[in-house]
């Protein structure tokens, strides 16, 4: 098995490729809400860019906010299990309702709002794939308000044969490969978006874009490492000047900090 150097989850592709091909983002979001293509007549990205700030993030977060027939939608890929997903996605969903109301507006006009998320780990336990979230009265089941919408999609409770009649299963395969072989397989289903997906994917991934967001990416992490590095020998270099004022033996602040026996020496003789 050839593993995928970027796979579709891999946040900064995921977001240059469906941003660049949008027809493909249009496709994967009909599927997702249920909606033919051709009933879209409002579409519209509203975070296009990634900001180099957040490229040296531990964890980069990397959505895709649009606005589609009114309503507004967020767009999230997640491979990590940080335990908080949850409490995440829907803190996501209160910063865009928040945000949607404008001064004068009255509370009616808020739009509804969906944050979909497709994770690579269980969040369930149950054997479907896909979870909506809604605002429900808890013993009638009576809807609230249909502007609260969270939807997950988990990818490795997909179907291991997918139906080639089935676009939301054969897109959302893309996001469950690992490996060559996986696309290739689902390349010789022969249909035709996700042959468009597949070839969109490799333009991007050999793009001077995309190399050079991963250069900065690198760069910026590299930076980052070598701060952390600085400020924790800074730390052991202060630790070690107290102990030597307590005179401590040199095998012992070696032990404790961390520093070599001939950076501790050169401490000492520095008093």
């Amino acid at each position: 098995m050839t593993q995928l150097k970027y796979k579709f989850t891999y946040d900064t592709l995921f977001k240059m490729l469906f941003v660049k091909y949008q027809n493909l983002l249009k496709r994967l979001v009909a599927a997702i809400l249920g909606i033919t293509v051709d009933s879209i007549s409002e579409f519209t990205i509203t975070n296009p860019d990634i900001p180099p700030d957040s490229l040296g993030e531990k964890f980069c977060h990397v959505d895709i906010s649009m606005i589609v027939n009114g309503q507004r939608v967020n767009l999230e890929v997640q491979v990590r299990d940080e335990k908080d997903y949850a409490e995440r996605s829907l803190y996501h969903w209160a910063r865009l309702y928040s945000s949607a109301l404008k001064e004068g507006q009255s509370y009616s006009s808020l739009p509804r709002v969906i944050v979909i998320s497709i994770v690579d780990f269980i969040m369930f336990g149950c054997a479907e794939y896909r979870s909506e979230i809604g605002a429900l009265e808890l013993n009638r089941h009576e809807l609230l308000s249909d502007k609260f919408s969270l939807l997950y999609f988990e990818v490795r409770k997909l179907p291991k044969e997918i139906d080639v009649n089935n676009e939301l299963e054969l897109m959302l395969s893309l996001f469950r490969a690992k490996t060559e072989e996986e696309l290739a397989k689902l390349e010789a289903l022969e249909v035709a978006v996700v042959t468009q997906a597949i070839g969109a994917y490799r333009e991007v991934m050999v793009s001077p874009e995309f190399r050079e967001l991963e250069r900065l990416r690198f760069e910026s992490r590299s930076n980052e490492a070598s701060a952390l590095r600085s400020a924790k020998i800074d730390q052991a270099v202060e630790f070690a000047k107290k102990l030597l004022v307590r005179n401590r033996p040199i095998d012992e602040i070696v032990e404790d900090t961390g520093l070599t026996r001939a950076e501790v020496e050169k401490l000492q003789n520095a008093k």
